[in-house]
């Protein structure tokens, strides 16, 4: 970052990449208001293109690019003619220099890439998103599960009264007063109790969960799963779906079958289903339950990628499939339509962190599910808070907004 300035004392900042990395919303800090001027170079965008593609950082970036598309007026994007010849491999250059080149008439680049969106219009180019690509803004976040006085009660939705929630069931309304205690795991929260309540009702088969990373989605599902296959053989499996996004085509180069290519990709779920071993004995889901090192009975527990799943009729399971926000909506369509008879599943997800490139906030598969399910009398979703969660440092983190 530089730090220069006129007669006025209005200072212009140039971001590098890695302050970006750092803090996306150093973009507005160093704005200040309106005093200050952002300028972002064309490279700076290149090299977050080349990052989105970085398990870890995908997240980041996608909070970058929607830092700087939503302030896209007030930051003045450096391009000139270095601002291309660095990056002639990229296919997005390319995708964009045959545009440029083409005899079409007024052109519109339709894409659900917001880096190549920036891109095309620093070009003069005109994009927009495939408008059937948003469901609506946040839905998964902005419907919480819980309905307002006055406003239309929505099957299995929760509403307050006298200071306790009241499940709005198909079939009536039930106060809940008691609070759940699924294989030996007690809530910390209200809204755990009451995401417990819907994943154990009978007549929901359906749920999604949302909330930040930290109020326990997996280890709740996880707690149900066994309970319901071990305890009431409600089910005859448990499958835990994952999106493949930060494996791609590295998943192909591990050593092993599907489950040991897998394992380093959900190494926490397995060690969140050997924490509820601990709580309570789950002696069928491991080949072994007194080995040392305990292993996986696959009759039992298989965790699986997506692509694996495709051609599958699953039935008779207790199904969680989690990260759900990095799924697009054909995917989640795919994903479902393989759910048959005797399925519970619970949908878990965070639409604030989208590891998916191509994806975004509202534009995901959980943020889907939400805005086309919402109503149904088997269907019901909830978003967790609060102020405790898995644990008193995460608690800290939660509270200091950090």
């Amino acid at each position: 970052m530089t730090d220069g300035g006129d007669a006025t004392g209005r200072k212009n900042y140039v971001l590098d990449t890695n302050v970006l990395i750092e803090n996306p919303q150093c973009v507005l800090k160093l704005r200040n208001g309106v005093e200050n001027a952002i300028h972002i170079p064309y490279h700076v965008l290149m090299e977050l293109e080349a990052l989105k593609k970085t398990p870890k950082l995908r997240h980041i970036v996608a909070n970058v690019i929607g830092v700087l598309s939503d302030n896209r007026d007030h930051i003045h994007f450096i391009q000139n003619d270095k601002s291309h010849s660095a990056f002639t491999d990229i296919v997005d250059n390319h995708i964009l220099d045959e545009i440029q080149a083409s005899t079409i008439d007024d052109p519109v680049l339709v894409t659900n890439d917001r880096i190549l969106k920036l891109q095309a219009e620093l070009r003069g180019i005109k994009s927009e998103e495939l408008r059937d690509s948003k469901p609506f803004e946040s839905e998964s976040q902005r419907y919480t599960g819980f309905v307002e006085e006055g406003e239309d009660i929505v099957p299995n939705c929760f509403s307050w009264r006298e200071g306790k929630p009241v499940l709005h069931a198909p079939d009536g309304e039930r106060v809940i007063s008691h609070t759940c205690d699924v294989w030996n795991v007690r809530p910390r929260t209200v809204y755990q109790n009451l995401a417990l309540e819907l994943i154990m009702a009978p007549h929901i088969d359906l749920v999604s969960i949302q909330s930040e990373a930290g109020y326990g989605k997996t280890f709740l599902a996880l707690a149900a799963a066994l309970y319901a296959v071990q305890e009431k053989k409600q089910f005859d499996k448990i499958f835990v779906l994952k999106p493949t996004i930060e494996i791609g085509a590295k998943m192909g180069y591990l050593p092993g079958d599907v489950s040991e290519k897998m394992e380093p990709y959900v190494k926490y779920v397995f060690d969140l289903l050997v924490k509820l071993h601990r709580c309570r004995a789950a002696n069928k889901v491991f080949l072994n339950p007194n080995d040392e090192m305990l292993r996986v009975n696959p009759k039992k527990f298989e965790i699986l990628p997506l692509a694996y799943v495709r051609g599958m009729n699953i039935e008779n399971a207790f199904v969680v499939i989690d990260e759900a926000q990095n799924l697009a909506r054909s995917e989640v369509r795919a994903l479902l339509t393989r759910m048959g008879e005797g399925v519970k599943c619970v949908v878990l997800g965070d639409t604030s962190q989208v590891d998916n490139p191509y994806l975004n906030e509202a534009n995901n598969g959980l943020n889907w599910i939400v805005r086309k399910f919402k109503g149904f009398p088997n269907y019901a979703h909830i978003v967790l808070k609060g102020e405790r969660s898995r644990g008193p440092i995460t608690d800290m983190v939660l509270r200091s907004k950090l």
